[in-house]
């Protein structure tokens, strides 16, 4: 069974940064696809960015140049490294990986709470 474990969360006033983590454990063959996504109060769930197994990222438009999205493949971990944080980033903040194999199942954390606020 394969589990996401998310940390990092938390409170911050604006301006401020947080680095969120996401560790996989458990039976996955190889993770090819690694990302992060947001989801704020009555907001659909957006992807902030996205990170391939050679290291090349993407990012959603309102957060490039504040955020870097990373990964250890040794250790199945993928962080979000997050400046300059302003209020219209808090959101539940989620994690997601594809296995890099048919049928490339996906997986998702259970979420943690960023708070951007004075």
């Amino acid at each position: 069974q394969v589990q996401l474990m998310e940390s990092g969360g938390g409170l911050v006033q604006p301006g401020g940064s947080l680095r969120l983590s996401c560790a996989v454990s458990g039976s996955i063959f190889s993770i090819s696809v690694m990302r992060w996504y947001r989801q704020a109060p009555g907001k659909q769930r957006e992807l902030v960015a996205i990170i391939n197994k050679g290291g090349v990222t993407n990012y959603e438009d309102s957060v490039k140049g504040r955020f870097t999205i990373s990964r250890d493949n040794a250790e199945n971990t993928v962080y979000l490294q997050m400046n300059v944080l302003k209020p219209e980033d808090t959101a539940v903040y989620y994690c997601n990986v594809q296995e890099g194999r048919i049928p490339f199942t996906t997986y998702w954390g259970q979420g943690t709470q960023v708070t951007v606020s004075s």
